[in-house]
């Protein structure tokens, strides 16, 4: 019998192809429940996921032939990745595929907090007319710290220093700057102190909590603002909705929350200097292609190494 795939969450239709064209057998099943899954993933070899799609302990341990776990995108949260590899399964992921989307998506939202493009179009839908009320900053000679200075925090630097941002970075793990003639490397509190804007492109870890909680508000200037288009939970959501109402943080943009799809009814979403929208960094076109055709290749490879 042949290398058996399960996709479980959409992929692209050119990318499925690939994998079935190099003669694999490939499954799209993008509605299964936890349940469903668990039943059925001991027929096959490997799964492609998303996001949406959680592979848990019970989820591996029933994949009795799993080899292979491929997540078609960038954060590997949704899957036990130390439980699989103890196992002897492979995890995989797709890292490059869509870090110009995000950093594009993180230079949107950067935009929407100086001119507060969110509020202006929910304000003018509802009949408001809150010219007075809508005065912005401009970007150019603004310092923009970027926490994370990896492929995404790259892509966002050269985009704000060719609009005339100053760019600033710290990165736990990187002490010599990348990008040495676009970005300065600082330490942590000196970004916090320097920053007009403040972008996050880091992952969330579990033992650590949120990065960017009241403390390290109260360290930024008056009139801040963040940009989190990373993960949710490396920012304290209850701490960024009270500096919001105070003022401290001039507005906000987040495209990750701590639980997704997040309870709007929470003082967060209360706030009108705010712009939002839901998890959709990778969501393009070109990203998804990108993401299909590195996740397909990284299947085939696999199944002829064995």
């Amino acid at each position: 019998m042949g290398f058996k795939v399960l996709v479980s969450d959409p992929l692209a239709d050119a990318a499925v192809a690939t994998m079935r064209e190099a003669g694999l057998i490939v499954e799209v099943s993008t509605d299964l429940t936890p349940e469903a899954l668990k039943e059925t993933i001991a027929d096959y070899d490997a799964i492609v996921v998303r996001s949406a799609t959680k592979v848990r302990q019970e989820i591996i341990d029933a994949g009795t032939k799993l080899k292979l776990i491929v997540r078609a995108g960038v954060g590997l949260d949704n899957i036990d990745v130390e439980y699989a590899r103890g196992k002897g399964i492979a995890v995989r992921n797709t890292p490059a595929a869509s870090s110009n989307s995000v950093a594009e998506l993180a230079l949107g939202h950067l935009l929407s907090t100086a001119r507060h493009i969110g509020r202006g179009t929910a304000s003018l839908k509802e009949g408001k007319w809150e010219k007075k009320q809508l005065k912005g900053v401009e970007i150019d000679g603004k310092a923009l710290g970027i926490i994370g200075i990896g492929r995404i925090g790259q892509y966002l630097a050269r985009k704000a220093a060719a609009l005339g941002m100053h760019v600033i970075a710290y990165d736990k793990f990187v002490a010599k700057s990348p990008l040495p003639d676009l970005v300065t490397m600082v330490p942590f509190e000196e970004l916090l102190k320097e920053s007009d804007f403040v972008s996050l492109h880091i992952p969330y870890d579990p033992k650590l909590g949120a990065v960017i909680g009241a403390k390290e508000i109260t360290m930024m200037k008056d009139g801040v603002r963040i940009i989190n288009c990373a993960r949710g939970g490396i920012i304290d959501e209850a701490a960024l909705a009270a500096a919001l109402a105070s003022g401290k943080v001039a507005a906000a943009a987040l495209d990750v929350f701590a639980i997704e799809p997040p309870d709007t009814g929470q003082a967060l979403f209360t706030q009108e200097s705010l712009s939002l929208t839901p998890h959709i960094g990778a969501a393009t076109l070109e990203a998804q292609g990108r993401v299909g055709k590195e996740a397909a290749q990284t299947v085939i490879e696999f199944a002829k190494s064995l």
